[in-house]
């Protein structure tokens, strides 16, 4: 009678065990009712703070279709300006990964700051994507892991260890020219783009008459513009941003030595406020960049993206933004796990692995794969030139003059 009692008493009490969370990288807990953090890191001071604020619009735009919620919790961000920076990445990163909460990074804006913020987010064991880095050094180049590589490190822009050979084709086969000078500002996003160009160039058979670099802030360009002349190049490659390409062009129009010398640069101003701010200067200048994505889908997001900030976009990177954010929020919600009491157990090493796994995601841009270095997005780069600087931005992409298929 008494053992059959405490049997029955036995079955009455059964609960189910605590959850135990078994991730390489721990996990976090999000109590019911709590915020999921997720942490940004962009350029939001400066020339460059454009380019910043298009990315934390790309990603407002994707998270307002969640109304503002991963899983039934509120989303709250943590956002930290970088600068544009080595530095200022390192700097802002260690804010984020200073609170244990912090389950996530959307970012950065340049190259340079992802570099090291994205060491310190790998170190901590998060995971970091961006909608807007594209130095080659970050991921791959050639198929092997490049020199920053860091696990957990993920983009959606495009590899631009291409764009530098699209360059070299343009100029090289198209416009016949052979001797190039090239100016980096030594941060891992130009270097890169005058490093693939200047070895696709050489192969075809051009010869690289000086390559040189100015150090960010630099303002007097006409000491490495009288090496240009003086190195009798025929075309200037400068991958640079604002505001040292501004600089660099507009003084550039000042030598008449260079009246004749073919002057490309980057997707980093295909900007509108680069294009307002040199005028005229800018006139007959080309640039590589991204192909833009087209499609109903971009019509439509373009169409969110003007009704909800009541002006027109000034770059198209925030469509890249919004599709590295959808690929976070999705892997977050594979991810998570709800325990018994109530709670969301998010592994961190799971959200790597999912996006890891990630094929044929359909993003605005296009079909997203995540090879395992992190590059999300098929590269795919054109050369645009600018014929009438009144038409601005949107004259400047319709006037695509070499197009290039993707690798």
């Amino acid at each position: 009678m008494c053992s059959c009692l405490a049997a029955a008493l036995s079955s009455c009490n059964t609960s189910e065990p605590p959850f135990e969370c078994t991730d390489p990288l721990g996990c976090l807990e999000v109590a019911p009712g709590d915020h999921i953090k997720i942490g940004v890191l962009q350029s939001l001071s400066g020339k460059t703070a454009p380019l910043g604020e298009a990315q934390i619009r790309g990603f407002t735009l994707a998270l307002n279709k969640r109304k503002g919620e991963i899983l039934g919790h509120p989303v709250a961000l943590q956002i930290e300006d970088t600068g544009c920076s080595a530095v200022g990445g390192a700097n802002a990163a260690l804010k984020l990964i200073a609170d244990p909460q912090t389950l996530a990074i959307f970012g950065s804006t340049c190259s340079g700051a992802a570099a090291t913020a994205s060491k310190a987010m790998s170190d901590a064991g998060l995971t970091m994507i961006s909608g807007n880095n594209s130095a080659p050094f970050l991921t791959s180049i050639a198929g092997r892991a490049a020199a920053n590589w860091q696990a957990g490190y993920f983009r959606t822009a495009g590899n631009e260890q291409y764009a530098g050979n699209t360059v070299a084709e343009y100029v090289f086969k198209q416009l016949g020219l052979r001797r190039a000078a090239t100016i980096n500002d030594s941060d891992i996003y130009t270097k890169g783009l005058t490093e693939s160009f200047k070895k696709a160039f050489v192969e075809l058979g051009g010869e690289i008459v000086l390559d040189t670099a100015v150090n960010k802030g630099e303002t007097q360009m006409l000491p490495v513009l009288t090496a240009v002349v003086q190195s009798k190049a025929d075309l200037l490659f400068f991958p640079l941003f604002q505001p040292e390409g501004n600089h660099l062009l507009v003084q550039a129009r000042t030598v008449p030595e260079l009246n004749d010398t073919f002057m490309i640069g980057s997707g980093a101003l295909i900007e509108q406020n680069f294009l307002e701010a040199v005028g005229d200067a800018a006139q007959g200048m080309c640039f590589v960049g991204p192909t833009p994505p087209t499609g109903s889908a971009v019509d439509r997001l373009t169409a969110s993206y003007i009704s909800k900030y009541h002006e027109e976009p000034t770059v198209s990177y925030f469509l890249f933004a919004h599709d590295a954010a959808e690929l976070l929020f999705v892997a977050i919600e594979q991810a998570a796990i709800p325990t018994p009491d109530g709670a969301l157990s998010i592994g961190r090493q799971k959200i790597r692995d999912i996006l890891y796994s990630t094929k044929a995601f359909k993003g605005v841009t296009g079909a997203l794969s995540c090879d395992q270095f992190g590059d999300c997005a098929k590269p795919s780069f054109h050369i645009l030139c600018l014929d009438d600087p009144a038409l601005g931005l949107k004259g400047l992409e319709a006037n695509i003059v070499y197009p290039r298929k993707s690798p």
